[in-house]
């Protein structure tokens, strides 16, 4: 628990000392960068500072351009460590909810993330739409396709979001298979312990022979990809090379 006190501790007191500055320079350069990675390396640097060990692979595997990265999505701990392995700015959708928050609001819209209201299905496709047509203009995005952290690390069956906006917005998709998150800090806990998280890019996806028809064929594909890319705890039961829950 020590260390997760030392998190609530610091990370709001780095956001009140770093965020104003940061965010008034953004407004007055309209360059996001320096508080985009002022955030991303804050948070980094305070889940290291309590043991937790970020381990990248797979960067060279990155293509140029805009593309989706797609994360599967098991602990807390997991969205800072995969944030702060992509080599570039990345925008994601967040809970509108979240944009209430002071400073980190703030820091969300500027940095061109996008607020999504789930339980609204009219105003979610908005704001995939929105999403698509970032990414036609140049900016990645990441994206959580299982739409809810996994109970137990292992890969949920993907909504099909992810595969519907890098279908439209014609970009790769980038699979990425993070491990050892939940191990870190397990769902509903606030508990950290000490460990290492693997965060690994998988070859990226061409998605120019796929159409709006066939992106069930796409989205499964991802989804293997993925899976095939997690040790064989997080691998979804059934799936090759699982590990049964009686052996894991």
């Amino acid at each position: 628990m020590l260390r997760a006190i030392v998190i609530c501790t610091l990370l709001p007191l780095y956001a009140l000392l770093a965020g104003p500055p940061l965010l008034l320079y953004t407004l007055i350069s309209r360059n996001p960068n320096p508080l985009y990675w002022g955030g991303v390396k804050g948070i980094v640097y305070l889940i290291r500072l309590v043991g937790v060990k970020i381990r990248i692979e797979g960067r060279e595997r990155i293509p140029q351009g805009a593309c989706l990265f797609v994360a599967n999505h098991t602990s807390s701990a997991d969205a800072p460590a995969v944030v702060g392995a992509i080599p570039r700015r990345v925008a994601i959708l967040l809970k509108e909810s979240l944009f209430k928050w002071p400073i980190a609001g703030q820091a969300f819209t500027l940095a061109g993330f996008i607020p999504v209201k789930r339980s609204e299905t009219e105003s979610a496709i908005a704001s995939v739409e929105k999403a698509t047509q970032s990414m036609r203009a140049g900016q990645s995005f990441l994206i959580y396709p299982e739409g809810t952290r996994s109970p137990d690390g292992r890969l949920q069956p993907f909504k099909k979001g992810a595969a519907v906006m890098a279908i439209k917005a014609k970009v790769p998709i980038v699979p990425v298979a993070c491990s050892g998150a939940h191990e870190v800090m397990r769902k509903r806990s606030l508990r950290i312990y000490p460990g290492e998280i693997l965060v690994e890019f998988l070859a990226p996806i061409d998605t120019s022979r796929y159409s709006f028809e066939s992106r069930d064929e796409l989205n499964e594909r991802v989804h293997d990809a993925m899976a095939a890319g997690l040790p064989p705890d997080q691998r979804p039961l059934g799936f090759p090379g699982a590990t049964p829950p009686e052996s894991a």
